[in-house]
């Protein structure tokens, strides 16, 4: 596939995908502030922080290291062998489910059950889930392989819309199933999941449009493990590649759900705090993953696929490589220009957003303070996404190995700053203490980003260098913004408020304006991809 098809098939499954990261977070949020008049908050940090972080535990340990391997190189390759790989995942989730969740029921503090019922029901249920999920992995794999856009859309759309319908109808009938209601609504989603996957590739194999694609897999059957005579049960450069990416990925995902490892296990916030922390954390990364997530996933395809793994840039196709600096340039400059605009104007309108979504449950305490951090640690986000998808994407095994020594030391110092920020400054440490741990990861794939391109004439890192004007116009609508909302907002009625959404709206408008005619290379390449 040429490079120029693949780059315009990432930048479709990236808008898709983001598409689709939208509807996630608004049926999401839409479902915090209903079931918030329904249900207690400390059910809500329950599900929210101790059975979510124990499905997502589940799930990333078994698959993040044999997504990144599978997905690396050409689609060329014995899908048999990466099939066999793949469904490793199964008993590997197996493993971390039970292993978990017995860790979960034995070894953590148990929620009262007459403020939170049927806590043993709910971890056997989440890990079950994510046991579920794992079944459809090489399905996932192979269409995110072959860029099958319209199927991720529609399956993630379809298993989401049935589980908010579910929990919002249990919710009203019967509010005292406690966590019965979100373990059958969990169980629903992953299911509907799967089945979505099957169905389709049931349908796909076997069909003329499967023919034409010259797809690598002609039935069923091939989609399960099978035996090769004369042949190993696997290829071992993707099995050692995929135990590389093992260890790397259980030192991300510390450094992910940090805060949520440190809630659940050093128990430095009690339940209902994790509740209200869950639900500011969610709102501040609203648009942060509905669009950094998608790109970094969707892109790292893209450079696998145009780039060689492990290859000097001299030997590289020089086409191919000014194609992957051009992109990362403008990706860069695009998800910096996004996080500055939300750091600038999430100051000054957190207090309104969470008063408007919550009310004063959510807008009074630490929640405006925490949100305004968190539009800061967006900024970071942004950044982290872009560089470490372009790092992970062209580092041999030998660069992954080292790395993993860099984030052994990151997640012990993430679990250190965690423990006493949170002590010191309660849960706003938490941001705090991602900001300094992404800022070193940024750090890294930046020095990684400029050895790699030296020896060339392309320097992709400028994408962080943005106007000078566009930085003034920045500087002044945060400070315009600031005051409007010492004058504003928010306990002086609702005309006060829209005076300041109105001076905020005025403010984004010439921000944006401004955008437009200083970073011209950034917005042709928004609009033609």
């Amino acid at each position: 596939m040429a490079s120029q098809d693949v780059l315009g098939q990432t930048t479709r499954l990236a808008s898709s995908s983001a598409a689709l990261q939208v509807l996630f977070r608004v049926v999401t949020f839409g479902l915090n502030a209903f079931t918030l008049r329904y249900l207690s908050r400390e059910l809500l940090g329950v599900v929210n922080v101790r059975l979510t972080l124990l499905y997502s535990t589940v799930v990333f340990l078994a698959r993040e290291a044999f997504r990144r391997a599978c997905l690396s190189g050409s689609t060329k390759r014995n899908w048999t062998k990466t099939i066999n790989l793949l469904w490793l995942t199964v008993p590997l989730g197996v493993f971390w489910s039970v292993f978990l969740g017995l860790v979960w029921l034995h070894l953590l503090e148990v929620p009262d059950p007459s403020v939170v019922p049927h806590y043993q029901a709910g971890v056997v249920a989440f890990g079950l889930s994510a046991i579920i999920e794992l079944l459809g992995e090489p399905f996932w794999v192979l269409a995110q392989a072959h860029l099958f856009v319209r199927l991720k859309v529609v399956a993630e759309s379809l298993s989401v819309v049935s589980k908010c319908i579910l929990t919002v109808i249990l919710v009203v009938l019967y509010p005292q199933w406690g966590l019965y209601i979100f373990s059958l609504a969990q169980l629903l989603y992953v299911s509907v999941l799967v089945m979505c996957y099957v169905i389709y590739f049931v349908m796909f194999l076997g069909s003329p449009e499967a023919a034409k694609k010259s797809f690598p897999v002609a039935r069923m059957k091939a989609l399960l493990p099978n035996l090769v005579e004369d042949e190993t049960f696997v290829n071992w450069k993707e099995a050692r590649l995929t135990w590389s990416f093992f260890k790397q990925s259980f030192l991300k995902q510390i450094l992910t759900e940090g805060e949520r490892y440190v809630m659940t296990f050093l128990n430095v916030l009690n339940f209902g705090d994790q509740g209200i922390y869950d639900i500011v954390n969610n709102l501040g990364s609203l648009v942060a993953r509905f669009i950094f997530l998608p790109i970094e996933e969707s892109f790292y395809v893209f450079f696998a696929k145009v780039l060689e793994r492990g290859k000097n840039v001299k030997v590289q196709r020089q086409g191919d490589v000014a194609m992957a600096a051009n992109v990362l340039e403008l990706l860069l400059k695009l998800v910096l220009l996004i996080g500055l605009t939300i750091t600038v104007f999430g100051y000054a309108y957190s207090q309104l957003a969470l008063d408007i979504y919550g009310g004063s449950m959510l807008s009074s305490g630490t929640g405006p303070d925490l949100l305004r951090c968190y539009s800061l640690y967006v900024l970071f986000l942004a950044i982290n996404g872009v560089t470490e998808c372009f790092t992970f994407a062209l580092m041999c095994k030998e660069e992954v190995d080292r790395y993993n020594f860099v984030m052994l030391a990151l997640s012990f110092m993430f679990l250190c700053t965690s423990y006493f920020l949170t002590h010191w400054y309660s849960s706003i440490g938490f941001i705090l203490a991602n900001c300094f741990n992404m800022g070193i990861r940024i750090a890294h794939s930046i020095h990684y980003i400029y050895n790699y391109f030296k020896e060339s004439t392309y320097r992709p890192l400028t994408g962080l260098l943005p106007s000078p004007f566009l930085v003034l116009v920045y500087i002044i609508s945060g400070v315009i913004t600031g005051f409007s909302e010492v004058f504003f907002c928010c306990d002086k009625g609702w005309m006060a408020r829209l005076v300041h959404i109105t001076v905020g709206a005025l403010c984004f408008a010439a921000t944006i304006i401004t955008m437009f005619c200083t970073e011209t290379k950034m917005i042709h390449f928004v609009r033609s991809q």
